[in-house]
C-alpha cells in the first residue's frame, strides 16, 4: 500500500512550536518555544523519502515548512533546503525537477538578512505567503502579540519588499465571527495594496452566532459591489467568489488530502497525517501518530485516511445538498471535534456561512455579467 500517485506529496516539516504572535483565532493551542527540529531529524526524514519510492509514488513534491512561525528558524530551513537539492540530485530523484518549497509566515522577519539570501537562492523553487487580514482594524483584532498589541503596523511594512520578490503572491484572510464587519474592506484594501489574489476562508471551528450567516453575506454583496463598481475584477480575484462553488457534488473524494497525498514530521521524529494531528494542534483528542522515522510509516495507522472519502465522512444532507460542491472540511478538525476517535464524522459548523457564501457568490456573477455581458460562468 502507498500514498495516493495522483497529487503531488506535502510533506511539513514543523520547524518550531514557537510563534511571536498569539492570534485569536490559531488553532496550534499548544505553541511553546521548547520543541525545535534538530537538522539531523531534518536529514533522516529527507533520507527516508527518498529511499521509499514504492511508498511515495508521486511525480512531484512540495516541501512544506511551518511552525509556530518557520522563519524563527531560517538557518535551519536553509540547511534543509541545501541538502534536500543535494540529495534529489545525487540520487537523480524524479522530484529534482520536480519540487517545490512552501513557507506561510506571519511576515515579521520577512527583511532579515538571512532570509533575504534564502530567498534569492531559492526563489525559483520558491512559495512563500505573508499572512495580513486585511485592514488595521480587521487585522489586528486576531492578529496579536501575546501583550494583546496588533501586528498591523509590524506586517504592513514588509507588504512592499515580498510584492517586489512575489509580484504574483497571494494572500489568505480568514474570517471568524468577530471581524465579519471588517471583511469587505479588509479585502479592498489587500487588493489595493497590490495583492491581486486573496484567498480567503472561514474558520471551521464552532464560533458562529446566530445571524452572522446574514452578516456575511452583506459583506459578501458590499465586496462585489465594489469590485464590479471600481472595477477590480479586471486584476483582482477573491476566492469567496470562485465560480465553481454552489453546485451539486457528484464525485466522492475527500476535500483535503490528509494521510493520503501529506505527512507532517515533528520535531522528534514522528509522523503525522498533517499538523492538526499533533498535540500542539488539538483541544480535545491524543495525538494521532502514522509513524516515525526509526521505523517508518505504520500502514494500519494510515490505512483509515486512505479510505477517507466524502460518502464515508459525510451527513445525508451533506451528500444531497444542492451548494456542496467548495463546502469545505479539515480531517483534523473533524477528529478533534468528533465524539469519539474517528476522523469519519465530518464537521459541519461552517454550513451556514457557505450558503451564505454561494448567495453571494450567484450576486457577483449575476452583476458581472449585467455590467459587462462578457463574464458568464456555468
Amino acid at each position: 500500500m502507498s500514498m495516493n500517485p495522483n497529487y503531488p506529496l506535502t510533506f511539513t516539516f514543523v520547524l518550531t512550536q514557537d510563534c511571536q504572535l498569539a492570534c485569536k483565532y490559531c488553532y496550534l493551542v499548544g505553541k511553546n518555544s521548547k520543541n525545535k527540529m534538530k537538522f539531523s531529524t531534518a536529514r533522516d526524514a529527507v533520507d527516508y523519502l527518498i529511499s521509499n519510492p514504492e511508498l511515495f509514488p508521486q511525480e512531484s513534491i512540495v516541501f512544506d515548512f511551518i511552525g509556530g512561525e518557520p522563519l524563527l528558524e531560517i538557518s535551519l530551513m536553509d540547511s534543509i533546503c541545501d541538502y534536500i537539492k543535494v540529495q534529489l540530485y545525487t540520487h537523480k530523484h524524479r522530484w529534482f525537477s520536480n519540487y517545490k518549497f512552501n513557507i506561510s509566515t506571519n511576515g515579521l522577519l520577512y527583511s532579515d538578512k538571512r532570509v533575504e539570501d534564502f530567498i534569492y537562492k531559492n526563489k525559483n523553487a520558491l512559495s512563500l505567503t505573508i499572512s495580513i487580514d486585511g485592514t488595521k482594524s480587521k487585522h489586528d483584532a486576531n492578529r496579536i502579540y501575546a501583550n494583546g498589541k496588533g501586528s498591523y503596523d509590524d506586517v504592513i511594512k514588509q507588504i512592499p519588499k515580498w510584492l517586489h520578490d512575489f509580484p504574483n503572491a497571494s494572500s489568505k484572510v480568514t474570517v471568524s465571527s468577530s471581524d465579519i464587519p471588517y471583511l469587505a474592506e479588509s479585502i479592498l484594501h489587500l487588493f489595493d495594496l497590490g495583492i491581486r489574489t486573496v484567498n480567503s476562508n472561514v474558520v471551521y471551528e464552532n464560533v458562529w452566532k446566530d445571524g452572522d450567516d446574514k452578516f456575511f453575506e452583506t459583506q459578501l454583496i458590499k465586496l462585489a459591489d465594489n469590485m464590479i463598481e471600481n472595477k477590480y475584477y479586471r486584476t483582482c480575484t477573491c476566492s469567496f467568489f470562485d465560480s465553481f462553488i454552489g453546485k451539486p457534488v457528484n464525485d466522492n473524494n475527500n476535500w483535503c488530502g490528509s494521510g493520503m497525498s501529506m505527512l507532517a514530521l515533528d520535531s522528534n521524529g514522528f509522523l503525522y497525517p498533517c499538523i492538526r494531528f499533533m498535540d500542539f494542534s488539538l483541544s480535545n483528542k491524543k495525538p494521532r501518530i502514522v509513524g516515525n522515522l526509526k521505523t517508518g510509516l505504520d500502514i494500519n495507522k494510515l490505512r483509515p485516511f486512505l479510505s477517507l472519502d466524502r460518502k464515508s465522512q459525510s451527513k445525508v444532507q451533506c451528500l444531497n445538498c444542492d451548494v456542496a460542491s467548495g463546502c469545505a472540511w479539515c480531517t483534523g478538525h473533524n477528529y478533534d471535534s468528533a465524539k469519539t476517535e474517528t476522523i469519519f464524522e465530518r464537521a459541519t459548523f461552517i454550513c451556514k456561512m457557505h450558503k451564505a457564501r454561494v448567495k453571494a457568490k450567484e450576486y457577483y456573477w449575476k452583476r458581472m455579467n449585467e455590467t459587462t455581458g462578457t463574464y458568464k460562468y456555468d
